[in-house]
């Protein structure tokens, strides 16, 4: 059983490997076999420690060279970690300091697979995060030496395998997140709201409970790409939106949800409002009555409405048919007596601008 002044000591090296070994107290002490307070840089077992904590540390900044001469100088005066574990990390970070990233994975890879208990096997997880981030933002993978082609598809599947991996932990969370916002740079918006989803699952209350809910809206209604296509994700996002701003009404202000709601009223209205000037083109007066009466009725206060409303006027000024060649100049002055980003846009516009 580990002795509790070897748990002060982990825990004291833990804050160190994460704020720099340099952060460690002047004097950490420990209490040796329960009589005799130590500090922690004259024992053994600190000193290891400490060793280890710099290494994490290197590892943690990108200095591949100098955590390849850390682990070198760990394995001459700690001779009892030396292992095919260890000997693995060794070529992968040469791999890895080398550009070689597909290579260095496969040797983490045999790390956390062969030797699930090792002292490593967490920081090869890291580095496999790490190149996987890499490779869904946009990193090239070079193919015989002359070629770069693009590496979405490795990082996915080591983003995914990290996942499935790491159960509830931090990485988990921080590798489907990344998976999400990669397919948000590529424009695969139905692709980033299954991540979302599953990321809500997984995670379905706190900050990041919130964070997806609200990103599943934003990314059905980004999928959204026009009239002319099926409106079941301006539908559903409106739905998310919508339970988002009821379970929080502070936050939806701050998202500026009202306004996208708006904006999803506009588009389901032109929607129903283009097909009854398709109807109107073909002289089915009757079937695009029927359409604008909807837009009429459902959705009042959009400019759809309005040139709905237009339209309807006209044929009681005698313009029963639209003259050819004169239906898209109808429609531009119809548009620009409502709302103008129903006629040039029918995505997410704000989030051309979004930050990652």
């Amino acid at each position: 059983m580990r002795s509790w002044g070897l748990v002060r000591i982990s825990a004291a090296l833990a804050a160190a490997a994460i704020l720099g070994a340099d952060s460690l107290p002047a004097e950490t002490l420990f209490l040796k076999d329960g009589v005799e307070w130590q500090n922690v840089s004259q024992s053994p077992e600190g000193q290891y420690l400490i060793a280890v904590a710099r290494f994490k540390q290197l590892v943690g900044t990108g200095d591949t060279v100098g955590a390849v001469q850390e682990l070198a100088r760990l394995k001459n005066e700690h001779p009892e970690i030396a292992g095919p574990d260890f000997d693995l990390f060794i070529a992968a970070e040469l791999l890895y300091a080398e550009g070689k990233w597909v290579e260095a994975v496969r040797k983490y890879e045999d790390i956390i697979t062969g030797y699930p208990s090792s002292w490593l096997y967490e920081t090869a997880l890291e580095r496999e995060f790490a190149v996987a981030q890499a490779f869904v933002n946009g990193q090239k993978r070079p193919v015989l030496k002359v070629l770069r082609l693009s590496a979405f598809d490795e990082g996915e599947t080591i983003l995914r395998r990290i996942a499935d991996r790491a159960g509830d932990a931090p990485i988990a969370q921080r590798s489907l997140v990344t998976l999400a916002r990669g397919y948000e740079r590529k424009g695969d918006h139905l692709d980033a709201y299954e991540v979302w989803s599953e990321i809500s699952s997984r995670w379905p209350t706190g900050e990041m409970g919130r964070t997806a809910l609200l990103e599943m809206a934003q990314s059905l209604h980004s999928a959204y790409r026009s009239p002319q296509y099926d409106p079941t994700a301006l539908a559903s996002a409106r739905t998310y939106y919508n339970n988002y701003r009821l379970r929080y009404p502070e936050l939806a202000v701050d998202n500026d949800v009202d306004e996208k709601l708006k904006l999803i009223d506009e588009q389901l209205a032109y929607k129903q409002y283009a097909i009854g000037e398709y109807y109107d083109r073909t002289g089915s007066v009757d079937a695009a009555k029927l359409y604008y009466d909807e837009v009429i009725e459902n959705w009042p206060d959009t400019a759809a409405a309005e040139m709905a409303q237009a339209r309807i006027l006209a044929w009681g000024s005698g313009l029963t048919e639209i003259v050819p060649g004169e239906s898209k100049k109808l429609g531009r002055r119809l548009f620009k007596a409502g709302n103008v980003v129903v006629d040039s846009w029918f995505g997410l516009s704000f989030l051309s601008g979004k930050k990652d």
